[in-house]
């Protein structure tokens, strides 16, 4: 098994800052995929930012330019760097991580617990 511990998230006015960060424990092989998600009360959740095991990034539309994901390998983190945060921005905010626990073994899906991230003055 795995566990995704979030951190960092908390209340911020508008145009502040807030780093989150995510550690994948456990039965680690591999990691491909690491991101960060957001469902706001009433929505469905919605992708935010993905960061491929190559280094490739991508970004929800919406948070381009403001938000930068990053990822540590060698001690299974993944991080977003949030800025000029705006009220639309609050949503708890979900660690997601495809992991392969083996070399034999298939790729899974895993969550974390997520951490309220609220922009408010």
């Amino acid at each position: 098994q795995v566990q995704l511990v979030e951190s960092g998230g908390g209340l911020v006015q508008p145009g502040g800052s807030l780093r989150l960060s995510c550690v994948a424990s456990g039965s680690i092989f591999r990691l491909y995929n690491m991101g960060w998600y957001r469902q706001a009360p009433g929505k469905q959740r919605e992708l935010v930012a993905i960061s491929g095991s190559g280094g490739s990034t991508n970004y929800a539309d919406s948070v381009k330019g403001r938000f930068a994901i990053s990822r540590d390998n060698a001690n299974n983190t993944v991080y977003l760097q949030m800025n000029s945060l705006k009220p639309e921005d609050t949503a708890a905010y979900y660690c997601n991580a495809k992991v392969q626990h083996t070399i034999m073994t298939m790729v899974n899906d895993y969550w974390g617990r997520g951490t309220q991230v609220t922009v408010s003055s």
